[in-house]
């Protein structure tokens, strides 16, 4: 019997030392670990529980968990470390379920607290953050010892939660008198409770990061991650001159907290402190690494400083030899990035084709690029092309579209999307709300509105903002605001689709108001923010509050004015008649000015019939545009308007020669889902007889109120009556009649036009909504008018 029990124990010691040979393999071999289980079957060796265990956490180690638990369910009675094993092999391979199974049928009289820990660390670790609580404090409540692993783990799952200032004291007392409080790596864990709270909208995240600081300096062992921790803390708060001061107190520079700060830098827009600190790293001789290189190469394409972006490129080249897999993803996804940033999307496509491994970031980021610069043939083109998509390509494509005009496509792009069981993100709904935008399609607009209420993404900052732009340009101003006003929190996109909506409908008074209160509330104006409130300006008259919004540009907020600043202030000085100034200003500029200023320069002289400047403007246009139709059709309308009729002709007989054709006129309405189009004269909509009909008789009660058609619009030489019944065919008096005739009696009237309205229309739907006692609301191709009584919104400022 003596022998026996010696020889099972022989066995027993070579099989436990085959497994640990096995166990130092990384990764573990499946195939060896079968061939030793063999050796066991084959050699009638019943293995005990610790040898057992020992093989069921090598095959779990070796991802045929599968096995394991065969092996697993044949056991009677699995003792605590076998189920510690599979709570930890199942929680690693992220399914949580099966974790939470093996741990509730743990009988409470076996387990212990490597057990527990396992599972707090498994709640943890797949982001279950009150779970991970809940097992801590029933822990507690079955008297079971913490120890300093439990409280690391348990930390980490609050940190995944902690929304209040008290969820991070109470902890903080329980480490207190556990007496764990002087150990590195709880207080390390406790320090990043107080970092990832300080995020949440309802603390003061001053007062985290102090309690943060507290704990860092009285820490009697600080390590590398304990500097990394507070640094990164202050940097994910922004506050990056409390990050530089602890990063400037290190003994030792570390490399992830130099990532850190550089990454901080690059991220706030202080691209020349980045690169000052990258710089600094070298000459210290610290390896920089794929974190440090993206984070530098961002710096360069956020500043547009493709040489040194260049120059970096070039010294990755001749120093990285052998670059590993994360590397090649990380440093080729940043390049592609910096050329597309600089302007350069064939260079950023050479890269892309030349990698030798591609990820998804990096076809989304080519094909942003496509998007970003309006290429969006190519961009449909590579679309189609990417083998794997996720929810960000479809969000970029779709957005695309609808940034470039093409809103049915974006729409169909985003029902295309939900056929293929994508669930739309809220990024693909603010796509898909700006291509209902783009089609002023506000029925459509509110169906995805609810959608996005329905799918919980209510809150989103992009959604709303897309919902502020879609309801302005559909003409519905009150909802557009109704949507700023309950959004839960705002950004400068938000302020500035406000300011952008109420100028394009008139109300430049109230877009003034709105940017005095983004300016109360600190939010900093960009160059997007002062290209609207100028535009508002301009549509108001507000030329003294234009011009002081154009110099505080400069003069406050360091921003230089680009063409398009200047292209709106001379429009605001142009369409208030002041010619000298607009004049002198354009001398003044610091560069030749280009088609947006000539532009505005000739709209002006149209509206102010101030034709000798108009030519030179025209002149100037035909020379940087000269198969653009906008600029021929204004100066023949000045030439018509004087009555030179020569001139008239002589113009659109250059047009003929260069092949230049006038954009047709056209107007369009939405009724009961449909969009009704109107042209000019229209003989092809199937109603448009009735539609005469009825525009006769409108025409008819409007003249007894004192409408007189102003023929001056008319901009061919014949004889009077026939101007008149020319005006009456207009586009968009036709589909404001139908219109009326379609939709419910009270209901608002909204006209879309692709082209500037004209006089004889504007004046004539002042005395149309006396008549039916409706409010018409037109959109042209430059802003909204909202006729109600007799008036508009625009104060015939336009």
């Amino acid at each position: 019997m003596a022998a026996v029990t010696k020889s099972i124990q022989a066995a027993a010691s070579f099989y436990a030392a085959q497994l640990l040979q096995c166990a130092k393999q990384a990764p573990t071999s499946s195939t060896t670990l079968r061939m030793i289980h063999a050796h066991m079957i084959a050699s009638g060796f019943t293995p005990r529980s610790h040898v057992l265990n020992r093989l069921m956490d090598l095959y779990c180690k070796s991802t045929n968990i599968a096995y394991a638990r065969q092996l697993f369910d044949e056991i009677p009675q699995p003792d605590v470390v076998a189920r510690t094993t599979f709570i930890t092999a199942y929680s690693s391979s992220g399914d949580l379920k099966l974790a939470k199974e093996i741990f509730d049928t743990t009988p409470l009289d076996i387990r212990d607290t490597v057990c527990y820990n396992a599972m707090i660390t498994g709640c943890a670790h797949n982001s279950d953050g009150n779970a991970a609580i809940e097992h801590f404090c029933e822990m507690k409540r079955y008297d079971f010892c913490a120890d300093n692993f439990t409280y690391t783990s348990v930390l980490f799952g609050l940190s995944l939660v902690a929304e209040y200032e008290s969820d991070c004291q109470q902890f903080h007392c329980e480490i207190v008198k556990s007496g764990t409080g002087f150990v590195t790596s709880v207080v390390n864990a406790l320090i990043s409770v107080h970092v990832k709270c300080a995020s949440s909208p309802f603390v003061t995240p001053s007062l985290l990061m102090a309690a943060a600081r507290r704990l860092f300096d009285e820490m009697p062992l600080k390590d590398e991650l304990s500097w990394t921790t507070i640094i990164s803390g202050y940097v994910r708060n922004d506050d990056l001159n409390s990050a530089s001061q602890v990063f400037d107190g290190m003994n030792e520079k570390l490399l992830v907290a130099w990532n850190a700060l550089i990454s901080g830098y690059m991220h706030k827009g202080l691209a020349s402190k980045a690169l000052e600190l990258s710089r600094k790293m070298h000459s210290l001789e610290i390896r920089f690494d794929e974190f440090t290189y993206t984070s530098i190469l961002g710096a360069c394409a956020s500043a547009k400083l493709f040489l040194h972006g260049k120059q970096v490129h070039g010294y990755i080249i001749r120093t990285v030899k052998h670059p590993a897999r994360d590397f090649l993803f990380s440093v080729n996804n940043a390049l592609i990035a910096l050329y597309w940033k600089c302007g350069k999307v064939d260079d950023a496509r050479t890269i892309f084709d030349r990698m030798p491994i591609r990820d998804l970031v990096s076809w989304n980021t080519i094909l942003s690029a496509y998007v970003d610069v309006g290429r969006i043939d190519e961009a449909r083109s590579f679309f189609n092309e990417i083998p794997e998509k996720n929810e960000l390509t479809w969000s970029v494509m779709i957005s695309g579209f609808a940034q470039n005009g093409l809103g049915e496509e974006g729409l169909k792009l985003f029902n295309q999307m939900r056929s293929y069981n994508h669930q739309p993100c809220d990024y693909s709904f603010a796509g898909a709300i700006i291509s209902c935008a783009v089609l002023a399609s506000l029925d459509h607009g509110r169906q995805l509105h609810a959608q996005l209420i329905q799918s919980g993404f209510e809150s989103s900052l992009s959604a709303s903002n897309s919902l502020i732009t879609m309801y302005a340009r559909c003409g519905v101003l009150q909802d557009s605001q109704s949507v700023f006003l309950t959004m839960k929190s705002v950004d400068s996109v938000s302020w500035n689709s406000m300011i952008a909506a109420l100028g394009q409908h008139g109300h430049g008074g109230q877009a003034v108001d709105v940017f005095d209160q983004m300016l109360k509330e600190d939010i900093v104006p960009d160059r997007i923010t002062f290209l609207t409130i100028l535009s508002s300006c301009s549509h108001a008259g507000l030329v003294d509050q234009g011009q002081h919004y154009f110099n505080l540009m400069h003069e406050l907020y360091n921003i230089t004015p680009g063409e398009d600043h200047y292209g709106r202030l001379i429009d605001l000085l142009c369409r208030a008649g002041k010619f000298t100034e607009a004049v002198d200003m354009i001398q003044k500029m610091p560069f030749n000015p280009g088609v947006p200023v000539w532009e505005a320069l000739l709209g002006g002289c149209r509206i102010h019939g101030n034709i000798e400047l108009g030519i030179k403007a025209a002149e100037k246009l035909f020379e940087l545009i000269p198969h653009h139709d906008g600029t021929y059709i204004l100066l023949s309308n000045m030439y018509a308007n004087l009555g030179k009729w020569n001139d008239v002709s002589r113009i659109r007989n250059m047009m003929r020669v260069r092949g230049v054709k006038k954009e047709p006129a056209c107007s369009w309405i939405e009724v009961d889902n449909m969009v009704n189009v109107f042209l000019v004269d229209d003989t092809k909509h199937p109603e448009v007889q009735m539609v005469y009909k009825y525009l006769e008789e409108l025409v008819f009660k409007m003249k007894k109120l004192g409408y007189v058609p102003d023929t001056k619009y008319v901009l061919h030489d014949m004889e009077n009556e026939q101007k008149e019944y020319a005006l009456s065919t207009h586009s968009e008096k036709l589909a404001v009649a139908f219109g009326l005739l379609r939709l419910p009696c009270g209901a608002m009237i909204r006209v879309f036009k692709n082209l500037r309205i004209c006089g004889d229309c504007h004046n004539a739907f002042k005395f149309m909504s006396q008549v039916v006692g409706r409010e018409i609301v037109i959109r042209d191709g430059k802003r909204f008018h909202h006729f109600r009584n007799g008036k508009c919104s625009c104060g015939n400022y336009w």
